[in-house]
């Protein structure tokens, strides 16, 4: 609403500016339509620019103002050679033309890198106490972050590139049936996240330029932002940690807080399933830890209790065995 009020209060004052002007001349009407017609071209070309980052646009001046210093730089040292007025005057305007294209797409190529530019000087935002969090696909399909981030042991902004945006969309309209129900899940946690009032999620607009591969964008995006990572995917975790980017595993989390078991432990267990190896029973914990149970075949569908012989812990979560109680 705003955004519209501004827009139309802008036509207004186009159309004043123009009958100005056209009373000078005598042309009032035609001062009118001129005025209208710049403000309508001026709002469709920022129409046109929504999707233009501050941060492009920062680069972009940057480039401009680089490109003109080192035109006038060089056209002061052709100035210096003894030929007309003519000649250097065409020169400055082309040495102004050709570095100020070449320094405004250079900059805008490397925006990314644009903190790199001036060493040592970064600009921060003071209203993030804990920085940014970036979501990848898994964690935002795993869902747990939403329930890790209200409980307040998860701090910061977090933030969904457009890239991890579209990955999900790619998912949900997916022909395979399990990657359709992933990416459709994925979807609709990250819009309930961002009608929840405690979440503070944000979606990154730029891409990142020189990668393909979502995860390479993923780990860079987090450098250059100087942000965490979180996710559930082992090997995305570990190429980040190898790469200096902080990374925050929810299977890490959640096997942290598990309680610990010692052999010789007795509890109470169902039987759901037969186990691989011949007389094995399968059961689960609460927290979703299988317990592989000895001899336990025969308990399928029973409830029983079982004592623990021995605790395995793998990177992909623990493992306890047990063997029943007689």
């Amino acid at each position: 609403m705003t955004l519209l009020f501004i827009r139309i209060f802008f036509m207004v004052l186009s159309g004043v500016v123009g009958f100005l002007i056209g009373n000078v001349y005598g042309q009032e009407l035609p001062g009118v339509c001129l005025g209208l017609m710049g403000g309508a071209v001026l709002i469709a070309t920022e129409a046109f620019m929504k999707r233009v980052s501050v941060r492009g646009l920062s680069s972009v001046v940057f480039g401009l103002l680089f490109g003109i210093i080192m035109a006038k730089m060089i056209a002061d040292i052709l100035a210096l050679l003894p030929y007309g007025e003519a000649f250097h005057s065409s020169t400055r305007v082309v040495l102004t033309l050709m570095f100020s294209y070449l320094g405004a797409v250079i900059a805008l190529r490397g925006k990314d890198e644009f903190n790199l530019i001036i060493p040592y000087v970064r600009f921060r935002r003071t209203d993030l106490k804990e920085g940014v969090i970036l979501l990848d696909t898994s964690a935002i399909i795993d869902g747990r972050v939403s329930d890790i981030y209200r409980s307040h042991f998860m701090a910061g902004r977090l933030v969904v590139p457009r890239f991890v945006l579209h990955e999900l969309q790619r998912l949900s309209d997916s022909e395979d049936d399990m990657k359709r129900q992933r990416g459709r899940r994925g979807l609709e946690i990250l819009r309930s996240m961002q009608k929840d009032p405690a979440a503070d999620v944000r979606i990154h607009e730029d891409d990142v330029t020189g990668e393909q591969e979502v995860d390479l964008k993923l780990v860079k995006l987090a450098k250059m932002m100087e942000g965490r990572l979180c996710t559930t995917d082992f090997n995305l975790g570990r190429m980040a940690s190898i790469q200096g980017v902080e990374v925050l595993n929810i299977n890490d989390l959640v096997n942290s807080v598990k309680p610990v078991i010692f052999a010789g432990e007795e509890m109470s267990i169902q039987i759901v399933k037969e186990g691989k190896e011949e007389g094995q029973g399968i059961g689960y914990l609460e927290d979703g830890t299988m317990v592989v149970v000895t001899d336990g075949r025969r308990y399928v569908g029973q409830k029983v209790t079982v004592v623990v012989t021995s605790v395995l812990q793998t990177q992909a979560g623990r493992m306890i065995f047990a063997r029943a109680k007689h």
